[in-house]
């Protein structure tokens, strides 16, 4: 008589997953309980009151989402990502706007507008301190005439402007994106309450990689234009965007003079944008322009910028002789790289483009004389939309419905 066969033990994908989400997974009670020690450590070791303001607030959010998540249940993981969010954005963001307290940023913003306004242009004629220095381009403006317009409101306040146009815009580029993690993630969490002008950027950017691997070129230059007209640090996407619209329509075999006709129009479209929302400012007042959002931000004026986190650029620019100018050269070298993959292995999709770009923003990051542990949250942000938008990971949802 045969053996009856052995049957394994099923494996239950409901408590694999309860063990990922409670385990070291993002979301998970490991990943709150590191999320509570980083926001504990600014708020005790950081001298600026709204950095300590978020840190304590946030501090409390996570270690309450680990413990909530530590318990395990989709449930509660969906309450602790809810309780993180509550803590770490919208609790130290109220306090802060009723104290009328914020990053330097916000008030540049706010300065900016009310200059734009009443002159014609968003800059100082005579900066004087670091703080008189707006380093933006002029479309950042916008955020703060609302604010400029009632005189200073906290329901006015370009934070909240910034961070409606940022989760905005990842809405609008990808379906179920977890906008909640995201929105916690220390990285955005803190610009988010405190004042971050580079959110609505990468958020743009994101929607404009979005609608160029959808090869809808009109579209996707209009928001990368956008985008471009914000900050310095948009300029880079719209190479990518072009290189990824050209492979695109070799893909769907159209002759090379199409993929690069289209690309054409994206970036003329783009430039278009751009043009037309910077060149006014630069027409009212071409000296403030070039002091203001060139000489500045490559540390060619006398006063210095304040973003001096420890990345290799700054410390080769502070601690050896001629170091500028040797950082200054690694990061062409670096972007000079980044241009050469485009020729060589354009990306394919957008979420591959996506991940281009942050590779090449954090080589810039690396090598920027004068940076900051903020602008991390270009590479986060990029890295996390292209995760989630892979076409594999993509087809698995649909599976899973």
């Amino acid at each position: 008589m045969s053996r009856p066969a052995v049957l394994s033990e099923p494996v239950c994908p409901v408590r694999e997953r309860t063990r990922a989400e409670t385990g070291t997974a993002v979301g998970g009670a490991w990943w709150w309980t590191v999320c509570a020690l980083a926001a504990l450590a600014l708020a005790c070791l950081s001298t600026l009151t709204p950095h300590r303001v978020w840190g304590a607030s946030a501090a409390v959010g996570y270690t309450a989402a680990a413990l909530l998540s530590a318990r395990g249940g989709g449930a509660r993981n969906s309450t602790a990502r809810a309780v993180a969010a509550a803590g770490a954005v919208a609790l130290p963001l109220l306090v802060l706007l009723i104290a009328g307290r914020a990053q330097l940023e916000v008030d540049v913003i706010s300065r900016s507008a009310s200059l734009l306004l009443s002159t014609g242009s968003p800059y100082l004629p005579r900066p004087v301190g670091s703080a008189d220095f707006n380093p933006y381009l002029p479309g950042m403006s916008v955020f703060g005439i609302p604010d400029a317009l009632s005189g200073g409101s906290p329901f006015t306040d370009p934070r909240l402007w910034t961070g409606a146009a940022f989760l905005g815009a990842l809405a609008l580029s990808a379906r179920r994106l977890p906008l909640l993690c995201i929105a916690a993630c220390p990285v955005v969490a803190l610009p988010l309450a405190v004042g971050g002008v580079d959110l609505p950027v990468v958020g743009l950017m994101c929607l404009g990689l979005a609608a160029a691997g959808r090869g809808e070129t009109g579209r996707a230059g209009l928001v990368l234009g956008l985008a471009a007209a914000l900050k310095w640090t948009a300029w880079p996407a719209l190479p990518v965007a072009l290189a990824l619209l050209v492979v695109l329509n070799r893909r769907k075999g159209e002759p090379l003079r199409l993929g690069t006709r289209a690309a054409l129009r994206c970036g003329a479209t783009a430039l278009g944008a751009a043009v037309a929302l910077v060149l006014p400012a630069v027409l009212w007042d071409a000296g403030a322009f070039a002091t203001h959002a060139v000489a500045f931000p490559l540390g060619l004026t006398d006063t210095v910028s304040a973003a001096a986190s420890p990345f290799p650029g700054h410390l080769i620019a502070e601690h050896l002789p001629g170091g500028r100018g040797v950082a200054l050269v690694l990061l062409a070298a670096g972007a000079l790289a980044m241009v050469v993959s485009l020729f060589v292995r354009p990306p394919a999709t957008a979420s591959a483009a996506a991940l281009r770009l942050a590779l090449g923003l954090l080589v810039a990051i690396g090598f920027i004389p004068a940076s900051r542990f903020g602008y991390l949250v270009y590479p986060l942000v990029l890295a996390v939309w292209a995760a989630h938008t892979a076409p594999g990971r993509a087809a698995a949802k649909e599976v899973s419905r």
